[in-house]
């Protein structure tokens, strides 16, 4: 496909590729602020189709999280910022070394599965990392990007998720040792990679490796101590120690995609960035090999035939070409494709592709010219990589109609393992165990059980049982019914959604930008599509909102605040330009005349629910969200992106008092009020819940038993007195509401845990005669996890191995559906 080229062309080339990477290098450079990131990244798509594909869609959903998460210099924290910051907010909290509680009681509400209604791209989560134990396939862990590292031990039959309480839960990369697999690996952002020792029971903190995503670990197959790890924007890596200390391998590399080691000799190893390398010293140093072009490349080997390599290439996010070797790497020949493989299309005919995202290529081990590739679909070849066929299509209805497979669009790692294809995707975690014959059952998702949904928005019934309807990345929007399951009623990137107040089978949704608006009448059976009131695009996620007093009145946020009194077949603008797309609005609950709307830094009020909305000001900081209390209009709170974190104003905005108090130094997200007699309030961040009210001087710790997850949404539902919350990583979740009374209850209730000996050398014995399950943590006085365990059965005494620890003062926390029990242990 490529022929000579003059050395003009090349630079242009370069050129022109360095250019379109610069903001994704800014984004992970870390001393670059998000407006700064903003306005190259937008400069870059100015003039350019901003389409499926075209990488716009990727970075705003960046640029969504960042705006909320920037501090009040404009700058985003680095994770080891935020461990820190936990490990000091536990070493904080730990000291109450009492029973504490305020009847918080997490519950895990979903979804772990799919059952597709009407959604056309169904899938559980995203899966951004595979490690398969080559002596125990049924022995794998996954990584999803924000839901942390889940491992099987049935092959997929049942998932356990190991990171839900550690500081940081976003994960690129895994590999398992292969001589010791109770030893895993952990590659994540800001080049921080993490040991276990313990199959993932706790996690220590290893060199960084570059500035950057690790995308890949690679392990020697007989020494573990030689480890190779590539970071995606900062090149390949090599530890000889473990990990304790790394290098790069130079060889002009920056950039770092992959690395195998050649079958049968690991003193041979390939490395690619955008460049292919080969070492055969086992890695201590490099050669560049040419012949290729200029885009990122991924490797294939197979020990059916150690010298063939395969190499894929990608030019501008779609295929760019696919090399092969018959010598061990030293040269290559390109074989002649004019498809695109990286697209939507399973016929190769069209433009999109999210490569080196969305890319990859493996290759059978019994059958040298058995190779498949992935970018949106996946495709296969059984003839030396000549020519390709689809082995799947990204929606399920034309997967059936091709009599090919399904698998969830966004391909982000292949593994072949005995006679086995694992997949990572946008979707969850699909397999191919016959690979020989191409069909509709050719892939088998194993993902249920994941728990790993990114919710951006969810919407409730004001019923007992419930209905939950959400929105979220890759997977589009559900609803949770009244037996508690899931279905799937819209595609693409499900953003806010409502249940209507008056019909709970009629629900409301839209996908990013908000172009596209839907409502089902049949609780998800089908949908109806209806026009905008735009023909621009809105914010990510638009507000879109109903009125809390007349039914079929919704109000949907662009520039203007749009209203329909039709249920959303036509629109009239009741609010004044605001020059940029509104990110929030809010109608009072008691006065559906009084509402807010908020645009970046902007704060917006109208009494009339029309006319020219007044600008609010008294407060500082990116707006992450807008309460209005329950039965005072004039209440409201913001959560804002900076250091106060929370606003309150009593007087409908003209005045407003910090409520940052004891919060930690984490991002303030999202907030509700609870009608109660002390005028509650719940503050959801990056690490978990909060509430405080007038009884209380500084906020109260609302936790218990819930993941370190983002809290995108928190929405109370007045039937069940249920607090529900839309994570983005770990799916629903749902708690009773505050309530002084039950606490205080549960508080006695827990002090009746027993703990001894205490000092202790060796063993502390754990017991209770209640039934409950419970999580146990140990921490260190710096707030640092040494041993966690969940689902623990305390009723018949539980015992602790604390005889690696050094002697010393430790926290001892145990964690039930009744409460929380803080003791102070002494190892002696």
């Amino acid at each position: 496909m490529k022929k000579i080229i003059f050395l003009s062309t090349i630079f242009i080339a370069l050129s022109a590729n360095s250019f379109s990477q610069e903001y994704k290098k800014m984004m992970r450079a870390g001393t670059f602020t998000v407006q700064e990131i903003q306005e190259r990244a937008e400069l870059f798509f100015e003039g350019k189709d901003k389409g499926r594909g075209s990488g716009y869609k990727q970075f705003k959903r960046w640029e969504y999280n960042a705006l909320r998460m920037q501090d009040e210099s404009g700058y985003l924290k680095p994770q080891s910022y935020y461990s820190e910051e936990l490990e000091k907010f536990n070493a904080s909290t730990n000291n109450q070394t009492k029973g504490i509680s305020a009847n918080d009681n997490w519950e895990e509400l979903g979804p772990v599965s799919y059952n597709a209604t009407s959604g056309w791209n169904p899938g559980v989560g995203r899966i951004t990392s595979i490690a398969v134990d080559k002596t125990d396939n049924n022995h794998i862990i996954v990584g999803a990007e924000s839901g942390g590292i889940w491992r099987t031990v049935n092959g997929g039959i049942s998932w356990t998720p190991l990171t839900d309480n550690f500081a940081n839960l976003y994960v690129f990369s895994l590999a398992i040792d292969p001589m010791n697999s109770s030893v895993y690996y952990w590659g994540s952002t800001n080049g921080r990679m993490y040991k276990s020792i313990d199959s993932g029971a706790t996690w220590t903190a290893l060199a960084n490796v570059g500035l950057d995503v690790i995308v890949k670990i690679n392990i020697h197959p007989t020494n573990s101590n030689i480890m190779f790890a590539a970071s995606d924007y900062s090149g390949i890596y090599r530890s000889t120690d473990g990990g304790a200390s790394w290098s790069g391998i130079g060889a002009g590399n920056s950039y770092g995609y992959d690395m195998e080691f050649k079958p049968g000799d690991p003193n041979t190893v390939y490395a690619t960035g955008y460049g292919f390398f080969k070492s055969i010293d086992g890695g201590a140093t490099f050669s560049s090999v040419s012949g290729f072009g200029y885009g990122a490349k991924m490797i294939a080997v197979s020990p059916a035939d150690p010298t063939v390599v395969y190499v894929l290439e990608t030019d501008g996010g779609i295929f760019g070409g696919l090399y092969k070797s018959v010598n061990s790497g030293s040269s290559f020949t390109e074989l002649a494709h004019t498809k695109n493989y990286f697209g939507y299309s399973t016929l190769g005919d069209d433009l999109s592709g999210q490569a080196p995202r969305d890319m990859d290529i493996v290759i059978s081990p019994i059958d040298i010219n058995e190779v498949h590739i992935a970018g949106i679909n996946t495709w296969k070849s059984s003839d030396g990589g000549v020519s390709f066929i689809p082995t799947s299509d990204w929606t399920p209805y034309n997967a059936a109609s091709q009599n090919i497979g399904y698998c969830h669009a966004d391909v982000d790692i292949m593994e072949f393992v005995g006679n086995t294809i694992y997949l990572g995707t946008d979707g969850g975690i699909f397999l191919c165990n016959n690979s020989a014959s191409v069909n509709t059952n050719y892939y088998t998702d194993i993902s249920a059980g994941l728990g790993i949904r990114h919710f951006y928005k969810i919407g409730l019934s004001q019923t007992d049982p419930v209905i939950i309807t959400g929105g979220s990345q890759d997977n589009g929007t559900s609803f949770y019914d009244t037996l508690g399951q899931w279905k799937d009623w819209l595609g693409a990137d499900g953003m806010e959604s409502f249940v209507d107040k008056s019909n709970s089978n009629t629900m409301y949704g839209t996908i990013q930008f908000g172009y596209s608006l839907y409502k089902t009448v049949n609780g998800g059976n089908s949908y109806i599509y209806f026009d905008p009131p735009v023909s621009y695009y809105g914010s990510w996620v638009i507000p879109y909102e109903q009125d809390p007093v007349v039914s079929n009145t919704i109000y949907a946020g662009y520039q203007r605040v749009y209203k329909s009194i039709d249920g959303g077949l036509s629109w009239d603008y009741i609010s004044q330009n605001f020059g940029e797309n509104l990110n929030h609005l809010k109608i009072a609950p008691s006065n559906n005349q009084v509402m807010y709307a908020s645009n970046n830094y902007n704060l917006y009020k109208t009494t009339t629910a029309s006319g020219n909305w007044t600008a609010l000001y008294g407060f500082s900081g990116y707006i992450n969200s807008i309460a209005i209390h329950p039965t005072d209009p004039n209440k409201v709170a913001v959560a804002t992106a900076g250091y106060q974190k929370v606003y309150v104003s009593i007087d409908g905005g003209a005045n407003w008092v910090s409520y940052k108090k004891n919060l930690p130094d984490f991002s303030a997200l999202s907030l509700v009020w609870q009608e109660n007699a002390n005028n509650g309030l719940y503050v959801g961040m990056n690490y978990g819940v909060y509430y405080i009210d007038d009884s209380f001087t500084e906020w109260q710790v609302f936790n218990n038993l819930l993941p370190n997850v983002i809290i995108n949404e928190l929405e109370i539902n007045t039937a069940d007195n249920k607090l529900y919350a839309a994570t983005y990583g770990r799916g629903a979740w749902r708690s009773p509401v505050y309530n002084s009374m039950v606490s205080v209850e549960n508080t006695k209730l827990i002090s009746s845990i027993s703990v001894y000996p205490n000092p202790a050398n060796d063993i502390v014995n754990i017991s209770w005669d209640k039934d409950y399950k419970s999580e146990i943590r140990l921490f260190d006085l710096q707030g640092r996890i040494v041993y966690f365990s969940t689902n623990v059965e305390l009723l018949n005494n539980h015992s602790v191995d604390i005889s690696n620890l050094d002697k010393g003062i430790y926290f001892l926390k145990i964690s039930t559906e009744k409460g929380v029990l803080l003791e102070k242990l002494i190892k002696k």
